[in-house]
Parts: C-alpha cells; sequence; structure tokens
C-alpha cells in the first residue's frame, strides 16, 4: 500500500510535467512567438490549485508538523527551507500572473516579465522538488514510525477529498501541458 510519502513522490512527478510545459512555453516566448493568453491562466491556475493549495499545503499542514512532534524544528533547518521555498513560489506565480494580464492587455515588456518570472519558478521548485525527495522525505520515513505515517496518509486523504477533484484529473492535465508545449 502507498504511503503518504509515496503520495507526495507521485505529486512532484506530476509537477514536473507542469514545469516542462512552462519551460517551453517560455522557450516559444522567448522565440517571439505568440501564445494564446489562456495557455497562461491554465498553466497558473494549476500551479496554484495542485501545486500550492493542494501539494504544499499537505506538507504544511500535516508533514512538517508530524516532523515537528518528532524533534525536527519548524523554524530551521530542512523545515524552514521548505516553507521559505514555498512562499517563494508563491510570490512568483503572483509575478507570472501580474505578467500574464498584462500579456493579454498587449504590454510591451509582458512577455519578458512573464519569462524571467516563470524562469526562476521552473529552477526554484526544480531544486525543491530534489531537496524533498533527496532529504526531506527520507528524514520523514526514518522518523515517522507506522501509526504516524498512517495517520498522515488519512490526513493526506481527507485533504484531498475536502479540494475535490481526484490526482487523476490534475495528471492528465499536467500530461496534456507537457505534450502541447515542453
Amino acid at each position: 500500500m502507498p504511503t503518504a510519502i509515496d503520495q507526495l513522490l507521485a505529486e512532484h512527478r506530476i509537477i514536473e510535467k507542469v514545469l516542462r510545459a512552462l519551460s517551453g512555453i517560455c522557450d516559444r516566448l522567448e522565440r517571439g512567438e505568440a501564445i494564446d493568453p489562456n495557455v497562461f491562466e491554465q498553466v497558473l491556475d494549476f500551479l496554484t490549485t495542485f501545486t500550492d493549495h493542494r501539494h504544499h499545503q499537505k506538507e504544511e499542514k500535516f508533514l512538517f508538523p508530524a516532523l515537528g512532534m518528532h524533534g525536527l524544528p519548524r523554524d530551521r533547518g530542512p523545515i524552514g527551507i521548505m516553507l521559505q521555498e514555498h512562499c517563494s513560489g508563491r510570490a512568483l506565480i503572483t509575478h507570472m500572473k501580474r505578467a500574464a494580464n498584462g500579456y493579454r492587455d498587449k504590454e510591451s515588456r509582458a512577455g519578458d516579465q512573464f519569462v524571467e518570472s516563470a524562469r526562476e519558478y521552473v529552477a526554484l521548485i526544480r531544486e525543491h522538488i530534489q531537496k524533498e525527495d533527496n532529504v526531506l522525505f527520507k528524514v520523514a520515513q526514518t522518523l515517522l514510525d507506522a501509526q504516524s505515517m498512517e495517520a498522515l496518509l488519512e490526513d493526506f486523504d481527507r485533504a484531498d477529498a475536502e479540494l475535490g477533484a481526484d490526482r487523476a484529473r490534475y495528471e492528465l492535465e499536467a500530461e496534456e501541458m507537457e505534450r502541447a508545449w515542453a
């Protein structure tokens, strides 16, 4: 049976598909190609709803507190770094949304601003995923006993149910974006 950590790892693979799509969109913008403004909306909606509201919130509301109860400090070390990177990612999404709105309104530098924020976001989240996959999640698997892991999985399942839309829908959406833009 998959664990809570397995679920987070699987979500990372979904997020990486959208990061590849976002990089492809940036490549096209840098070549001077026009992008339908609705594409920005689709990608940014995914990053907001799946990456931040679904994935990062599971970590912030459930995983990090569980690790804290087992002695890992929340304000420094791996958790402190992850929290800071979540905040940085949110700020970059805000910048991308602003630039996407400017692009829709045909503002002259909006495409360049979008690319700048998007490239920074992609780099941040790729590095963030590597840290979680190779450090934080390994620490979690060491610190959390079977009962804690089971409780964490129940918390994740409950959070997913509250947010609606199953992971399969997001995975399909990510695959479509990757196919279209990567």
